[in-house]
């Protein structure tokens, strides 16, 4: 319930209203005057408007924050979640023993590591022999292209070079299939012209042996004779 306006005159009489009722009777000042006192200025509207505004901006940050809270709890749950750094602590410690367990047999191991392994074999699962047939089946593949291989890494250095004469010798090789089709052209042509030859010469045969049996000669113009 809002408190008593001292300026309201209808209000519980107090010692502010019975002040203000004696200045209304007195004239001083007029229940207009009062009724414009009451009326709230816009600029304390517009205060308690902002501050609720500014209330509820600090609402949405807080909220915000928790929730970036949240999604970082949830990245690093893998890390700072108990259970996790449990199963870690678990594997830690089972290296750990490893590692112990090494080095109190580090002269045997040592001892074992020194003496050569001939005449020995490995003992192998059973469960990892499929897997030892695909490795040596890949291993000799590799031994037999290892010397392909290492040519290959020693090329490179010259592999510009290389570059360059293989550029060098594509280009000799387009000359000389233009020369050849050149070549070629010339060769049809010959082969033409030599069939034309030969289709006239049994004509030109044909010719001679016409005119030796008929006895003609051909001279020249001035001492042109014919023999019939």
């Amino acid at each position: 319930m809002d408190p008593a306006n001292p300026r309201d005159g209808s209000s519980v009489p107090n010692a502010a209203g019975l002040l203000l009722s004696r200045f209304v009777a007195s004239g001083m000042v007029t229940q207009e005057m009062l009724n414009i006192s009451k009326k709230s200025a816009s600029c304390f509207v517009n205060f308690s408007r902002l501050h609720h505004i500014t209330n509820i901006q600090d609402e949405i940050n807080q909220k915000n924050l928790e929730i970036e809270l949240l999604r970082l709890e949830k990245d690093t749950a893998d890390v700072v979640h108990p259970s996790f750094l449990a199963e870690k602590c678990q594997t830690l410690q089972s290296m750990n023993n490893q590692l112990e367990a090494v080095l109190k047999e580090k002269r045997s191991l040592r001892q074992r590591l020194l003496k050569p392994m001939c005449q020995e074999n490995l003992p192998i699962e059973a469960v990892y022999h499929r897997y030892m047939v695909h490795l040596l089946e890949l291993a000799v593949t590799f031994i037999e292209k290892l010397e392909t291989h290492l040519e290959t890494i020693r090329n490179i250095p010259h592999l510009d070079a290389d570059l360059k004469k293989m550029s060098k010798a594509l280009a000799e090789m387009d000359i000389l299939v233009t020369e050849t089709e050149e070549q070629a052209e010339n060769i049809l042509k010959w082969r033409e012209q030599q069939k034309e030859v030969s289709s006239s010469i049994p004509k030109i045969l044909a010719e001679e042996s016409y005119l030796h049996k008929h006895d003609i000669t051909t001279s020249l113009p001035f001492t042109s004779k014919v023999h019939v």
